[in-house]
């Protein structure tokens, strides 16, 4: 493919590219160009907020290059600052080494493994010296990190900033210096973390990287970008039924949006969906099933989206309860508490209790009240655990 071509391709639905002439000189002078995207494990689970990114990596790769893939082991003790307005707390090693386990395996079901390189920051930046450290920091200075606009904001409202927040672009640009990276893409949110990796390769001596940023697409509430902080989120570890009822939930204003930045239909096809919808031609439920079948096949495949949009269907539509759920076994005297923790659909208890309080968990459509029930449930019995959650629940022998 000819470079403008490959190009073209690449910075299509990219916010941010600095700079296309700068990609274009790496392009003509290596054929394959070492693409960077750091991920922090201050959470144990990749969303689709991530596949955004991943799917862009994908394409690099398609295109003959290396993506390295920098799990922040290190960087996720100190926290990303970006779109803070408060300090965040800082991880311990056992944390973010838990939260770390899963993340390559939930990155490998969009990237290509054998053109992933999987490293963890912990191996340099733990080695660091204190006279190291000195040299890094020397060569940006404060005025340019206040041009950060969540540190000047808490600037102006007196809210704290730590030495360590300081620390965490520059650990993030060390990473670039270390593997030499060609490329460095993230969501918007970490324009100014590149572009300080950007600054420093070029005062030791490197070509800079070129950045690019994608879009941060909202959750399911339609408003806030999709985080688990927001419980907003669609996990790569959802089951597939579950995916497929998280994004039919999704408002209607997103469908659009989500097939852009996580599909592969064309264009030309997206925007006859979208003016079809317009003109009520269309109903948008229908356009939401063809995106939800296709989320469901990048996340697992054709086979599992299938099954996935035929189980919504028998549930929502023809409201058949005899066809398979996934299986929470129960064993006698347990609590209701103790039956939903099983799901994995809320992560603490506190959770599944404001879930309780809210009306959101039923057996066989029966509202549970209380957090300490010990529910007595016939074998076979449907829990329903929020909008689209639903389980059959087995009695242990």
């Amino acid at each position: 493919m000819h470079l403008e071509d490959q190009i073209n391709i690449i910075k299509n639905n990219t916010l941010d590219l600095i700079t296309e002439e700068d990609l274009l000189n790496k392009l003509q002078k290596k054929k394959k160009l070492k693409v960077k995207l750091g991920v922090d494990p201050s959470r144990p689970d990749l969303h689709l907020g991530h596949a955004v990114v991943l799917r862009k990596l994908r394409q690099f790769q398609e295109f003959g290059h290396i993506v390295y893939l920098i799990i922040g082991d290190f960087t996720a003790r100190i926290g990303d600052p970006s779109g803070r307005t408060k300090t965040r707390p800082m991880l311990s090693e056992k944390e973010v080494k838990e939260n770390a386990e899963t993340y390559v395996e939930q990155a490998f079901k969009i990237l290509e493994p054998q053109k992933t390189i999987i490293k963890f920051n912990s191996e340099w930046l733990s080695k660091l010296t204190f006279a190291d450290i000195i040299n890094l920091t020397s060569r940006y200075t404060v005025a340019r990190m206040l041009e950060r606009d969540d540190f000047s904001k808490r600037l102006r409202e007196n809210e704290p900033i730590t030495i360590a927040e300081f620390l965490y672009p520059i650990a993030q640009a060390y990473d670039s210096i270390f593997i030499e990276a060609d490329v460095e893409i993230g969501g918007t949110d970490q324009l100014f973390n590149l572009l300080v990796g950007r600054k420093l390769q070029e005062e030791f001596g490197q070509e800079p990287q070129v950045v690019m940023t994608m879009p941060l697409i909202e959750g399911t509430d339609g408003h806030l970008k999709m985080s688990k902080s927001y419980d907003n989120y669609i996990a790569f570890n959802d089951t597939p039924e579950n995916v497929f009822g998280k994004v039919m939930s999704i408002p209607d204003h997103l469908i659009i949006k989500y097939m852009c930045y996580l599909t592969d239909i064309p264009m030309e096809k997206i925007k006859e969906y979208e003016e079809k919808m317009k003109n009520m031609e269309i109903n948008p439920r229908d356009v939401k099933m063809i995106l939800a079948e296709e989320i469901v096949s990048l996340l697992y495949n054709k086979e599992e989206a299938k099954k996935a949009k035929e189980t919504f269907i028998s549930i929502f539509q023809k409201r058949d309860m005899s066809i398979d759920l996934p299986e929470i076994e129960v064993t006698e005297g347990e609590s209701i508490l103790d039956i939903v923790s099983k799901t994995k659909v809320y992560d603490s208890n506190s959770e599944i209790k404001r879930a309780i309080k809210q009306g959101a968990i039923k057996i066989d459509e029966e509202k549970i009240e209380d957090f300490k029930n010990v529910p007595n449930f016939k074998e076979g019995a449907i829990l329903k655990v929020g909008k689209k959650n639903f389980f059959r629940i087995k009695k242990a022998k």
